[in-house]
């Protein structure tokens, strides 16, 4: 499945899109909490929006992609790049394109980019997140932590 894995820029047409894929990845914790459905919709619309807000203002030189599977989109991956270091911010998958390895060659991808450009590579993600023993197979360390985040880094080889 991943070798017809592709990049493009997001527009604002993808917002509806964008949007549903947050909400995917948050639909069975917010199902859990028993609200009725127009309520949940309510609460992830206003979830989402903070959200792009916040990475707008936090990540000011952040791009955003559509992940596409064939030519239709699967995903989004937002990636802030600055002249020391990249910073992936966030990467999501509709639920059935989860573990078919996009997310992995998309990382290794991105790994081989910041290895060219010499850059590091640093995330943030929930210390419950099973990804993070995908990072860490990568080469990811970890640089720091709080209460809920573990930060992590990866660094090109020295040559």
């Amino acid at each position: 499945m991943k070798e017809q894995i592709t990049l493009r820029d997001a527009t604002a047409e993808d917002l509806p899109f964008l949007a549903l894929v947050y909400w995917d990845t948050r639909r069975q914790e917010v199902d859990a909490w028993g609200w009725p459905p127009e309520q949940q919709k309510l609460f992830l619309e206003m979830q989402f929006h903070a959200r792009r807000q916040w990475y707008r203002a936090a990540y000011p030189n952040a791009a955003d992609y559509i992940i596409c599977h064939e030519n239709a989109a699967v995903g989004y991956m937002v990636v802030s790049r600055d002249d020391a270091e990249e910073q992936l911010i966030d990467i999501a998958l509709l639920g059935e394109y989860r573990n078919h390895g996009i997310g992995t060659s998309l990382l290794r991808r991105l790994l081989e980019e910041c290895e060219a450009r010499g850059r590091a590579l640093r995330l943030q993600a929930l210390k419950s997140n099973p990804a993070i023993r995908l990072y860490q197979r990568l080469g990811f360390v970890q640089s720091g932590a709080d209460d809920m985040y573990a930060q992590l880094q990866w660094r090109p080889p020295a040559h």
